[in-house]
């Protein structure tokens, strides 16, 4: 099989029918489409007409034996995607799932361990995330412009195309989930659904969703295909705007801010309404949007943005929903603790691609920023930043108002006191760019940093190290050195346990012995 990342990608695009044609034609004009697999002959030789130079197949386990196929497109299905998802990833492949991951939420996480063993890209074809006029809502949300969102709700509606392999719920709800979800920045509290059979007895051909979020945001999400005309609209209802999503219109209309009022007089509520906005945005398709990030995560990578963390998190909303469908609109629990095993305080920020380990807590008003990875039972205070493409490791404690930027990384059980400052460019200006010059700083396993403590770039501060409140580090530091003042200089050894060691390298406090080498000091053996 090709090296995965070594610039050679070719796609193999498995289901050629209703969407599955739209990957085709996407990847073909891409440049990078070597196989096309369709279960229908008839199919597979119209897309042979098509494309005389690609391998048009009906075996799917001749994809899977093509070690030159670099990854695997998935347009299949839904009952389909966890069996055919998992064999490509235990074959090393790259993966693309149309959506939802899978109709059970075990399985998706199956898949997801799998793609991590297996060091796999695993993609879930939301596509709204890459809609011109989405992301650009994002964006206004992100800064302020709608003010703090209070409700949300979504229509995805249309005559057809009906299923019968998945009711109306996991067939178009998917999008607007992860639209929601995406826009919230939190999870799910509770669900309630109600919904409406009327072609069949256990498929549901209409269903409204209404979701709960710990902060008092609401949501609720519309869809039917039993529909007289198509209707795909996002409102979001914020406290300074209003915005609307209408993907049914022409694009110079699909986005349109509505900046009206509530004024109040004489204790009554008077809505003024003002002249709606249009919001510009270009004038690309969505899904070539998508395909390109596949191919840009295949070759650099990186996580998607819709990778299975974003699919088992659309998943336990879906999973939750269907519950209260089936319990006549039951109210249900979405648990996402055991999805998301972490807390992220609502106030806090969480940017795309960003992984958070078991057991950590994000506290107020912090960030963190795209392509940053931090580990298992961390805690980080209040108003904190940390990335972009930080690395921080298990068990560390980042106090309030401490900034991580890029260049710095931290292994696991470092302790940043309040207020604690990292730099990552040596001699900065205002008007002249210098991240190009970034000079990568490493904070060792069980070191200390702290409160107030400045740490000049490019340097390495050892296992243990300790660095006093308010020490300016100009340079590095030993592994157990003891640095203080300004410029910072070595005072000595810290033992492991956080005590000053006497000058036999002795802890008084837990008895353990060091001895001197030549880079510094080093537990004795044996004691």
């Amino acid at each position: 099989m090709a090296d995965k990342g070594d610039g050679i990608i070719k796609i193999a695009v498995v289901g050629a029918g209703y969407w599955g044609k739209n990957l085709v034609r996407n990847y073909a004009e891409l440049g990078v489409l070597d196989t096309i697999c369709d279960t229908s002959g008839q199919v597979i030789d119209l897309f042979r007409a098509r494309y005389p130079s690609v391998k048009c197949i009906t075996s799917y386990q001749d994809v899977m034996d093509d070690n030159n196929i670099t990854g695997v497109v998935l347009a299949v299905p839904a009952a389909m995607h966890f069996s055919l998802a998992r064999e490509a990833l235990l074959a090393g492949k790259d993966v693309y799932v149309e959506k939802p991951l899978s109709l059970d939420l075990d399985e998706a996480k199956e898949l997801k361990e799998i793609a991590e063993k297996e060091s796999s890209i695993l993609m879930v074809g939301h596509l709204l995330q890459y809609h011109p006029a989405f992301i650009r809502l994002k964006e206004l949300v992100k800064e302020g412009k709608l003010g703090r969102v209070n409700y949300i709700y979504s229509n995805r509606l249309n005559f057809g195309k009906i299923r019968r392999e998945e009711d109306i719920l996991w067939s178009f709800a998917p999008h607007d989930i992860s639209m929601i979800l995406s826009l919230a920045g939190e999870p799910v509290e509770s669900v309630v659904a109600l919904g409406g059979n009327y072609l069949h007895k256990k498929i549901a051909d209409v269903t409204t969703t209404h979701l709960d979020f710990p902060s008092g945001l609401k949501a609720h999400v519309f869809v039917s295909w039993l529909h007289p005309f198509k209707e795909q609209k996002l409102v979001v209802v914020g406290d300074k705007n209003m915005a609307v999503f209408n993907d049914t219109l022409a694009w110079d209309e699909k986005l349109t801010l509505y900046p009206h009022t509530i004024d109040w007089h004489d204790g009554v509520p008077v809505p003024e309404k003002k002249e709606a906005i249009k919001v510009d945005v270009p004038a690309k398709e969505p899904l070539r949007t998508e395909c390109e990030h596949f191919l840009e995560c295949i070759k650099t990578r990186e996580r998607p943005i819709t990778d299975a963390d974003e699919g088992i998190r659309v998943l336990s909303v879906l999973k939750a929903s269907q519950d209260s469908l089936n319990g006549d609109g039951k109210r249900v629990a979405v648990r996402l603790n055991e999805v998301e095993p972490f807390f992220v305080h609502e106030t806090s920020f969480i940017d795309n691609n960003v992984t958070i380990g078991k057991g950590t807590k994000i506290w107020h008003f912090s960030h963190v920023l795209r392509n940053s990875r931090i580990g298992h039972d961390c805690t980080i205070g209040q108003n904190v930043v940390i990335g972009p493409d930080v690395v921080i490791g298990d068990g560390c404690k980042i106090q309030n108002n401490v900034s991580i930027y890029k260049g710095v990384t931290l292994e696991d059980h470092v302790f940043c006191g309040p207020s604690a400052v990292f730099t990552n460019v040596y001699n900065p200006r205002a008007n002249i760019p210098r991240m190009e010059e970034l000079r990568p700083t490493l904070v060792k396993r069980g070191a200390t940093i702290g409160a107030n403590a400045t740490i000049i770039c490019g340097y390495t501060i050892g296992e243990h190290a300790f660095v006093g409140a308010g020490a300016v580090l100009t340079r590095g530091a030993p592994d157990y050195a003891l640095m203080v003042g300004n410029p910072a200089k070595q005072l000595g050894w810290m033992c492991e346990c956080g005590n000053r060691l006497d000058d036999d390298l002795r802890c008084s406090h837990c008895g353990k012995e060091y001895e001197r080498t030549e880079s510094g000091i080093r537990e004795r053996s044996g004691t």
